[in-house]
């Protein structure tokens, strides 16, 4: 009986297709992260890619911290909302699509590919670049609450891959 209940599953799985049984193929591709003055956790923005490059059409970008020590965690629904998360992903092409961050609206980051990748587009200091980096200097407050003092865009250029960087002061 013992060997029957061993036998049995692998029988049953033997009868299906491999694609049936297959686990989501979807790739993820790193795009951008979030450093800030506060601490060294970091908020990474991904691509999801299907098995064969092509976008995920839902929600193709993925955001999530990576901690001090290495470990992953979701963003809260707060840090979502307001600052990390993103608030409007639209599909322009087949290759292109357009994200809008809750902390950034008025930066359009245009996710495009180039190559054999995915790049996340922006302009810094008018000139069309690939952005690798964003840094928040900001200052506790006495209701605990940040104050953004600056953020720097930074980034290679489309054109030339020279290095750029911007800062953007709130008002």
């Amino acid at each position: 009986m013992r060997s029957f209940v061993i036998v049995l599953p692998l029988l049953i799985l033997s009868l299906f297709p491999q694609s049936i049984l297959a686990v989501s193929e979807d790739k993820v591709s790193h795009l951008f992260f979030i450093e800030r003055s506060k601490n060294k956790n970091l908020v990474h923005y991904d691509i999801r890619l299907t098995g064969n490059t092509g976008l995920v059409d839902i929600k193709p970008v993925n955001v999530y911290w990576v901690l001090e020590n290495g470990r992953r965690e979701e963003l809260n629904p707060i840090e979502r909302k307001y600052a990390y998360g993103i608030v409007h992903q639209e599909k322009l092409d087949q290759n292109k699509f357009k994200v809008i961050l809750a902390g950034l609206k008025r930066l359009e980051i245009i996710v495009e590919r180039m190559n054999d990748s995915f790049k996340a587009m922006v302009s810094i200091n008018g000139m069309e670049s690939v952005l690798e980096k964003i840094y928040i200097k900001s200052e506790e407050k006495r209701n605990g609450l940040p104050k953004v003092l600056y953020i720097d865009l930074f980034g290679r250029t489309k054109e030339t891959g020279f290095p750029v960087r911007e800062r953007i002061v709130p008002k």
